[in-house]
């Protein structure tokens, strides 16, 4: 038997508790009108504890991914084509952001030819009613050694060679 720091209660039963940083002997009715009690732990992370050797779902590309599907691909002019599809609207940029639920940025980036991701480019494609994904052409041609230096063909070479 002993004192309680928080109430005060004398000759009661008492436990050790944290109490922000410090450990104080606390009676049984302040830890229920404190909540101090021990809080249960999540299903998922008791799990994980049992189990520490299991390693987290690797997470599949979606199947609707237009990127990933090698039937089209992104028009090497998409960002004139964004422009002009922009400019026949006579839409802002700002304007064009709003209306996608897009920010000023993604519509800038994507004007100045960093290709946007697969839900931006449906975007583009549904409000300026324009074609950013063209049919796939595999008869391209790189030339390795141009110039006068020669360095002859890289792995990268190779792998671009390959797509």
């Amino acid at each position: 038997m002993g004192d309680c720091e928080l109430c005060g209660a004398t000759k009661v039963s008492t436990r050790e508790h944290r109490v922000n940083k410090a450990m104080l002997a606390i009676c049984q009715k302040c830890v229920e009108q404190m909540n101090l009690a021990p809080k249960q732990e999540a299903p998922g992370l008791s799990q994980a504890r049992r189990n520490p050797m299991s390693k987290p779902k690797q997470r599949s590309f979606r199947k609707n991914n237009i990127m990933n599907k090698q039937e089209k691909e992104l028009a090497d002019d998409f960002s004139r084509r964004i422009i002009d599809g922009r400019g026949s609207k006579g839409w802002t940029q700002a304007q064009l952001g709003q209306r996608m639920a897009e920010t000023i940025n993604v519509i800038k980036s994507a004007e100045s030819g960093k290709p946007p991701t697969d839900s931006v480019i449906k975007k583009f494609e549904m409000i300026l009613g324009i074609e950013l994904m063209v049919e796939s052409s595999n008869d391209h041609q790189s030339m390795i050694g141009q110039g006068s230096s020669s360095r002859g063909m890289t792995i990268g070479d190779y792998l671009k060679d390959l797509r």
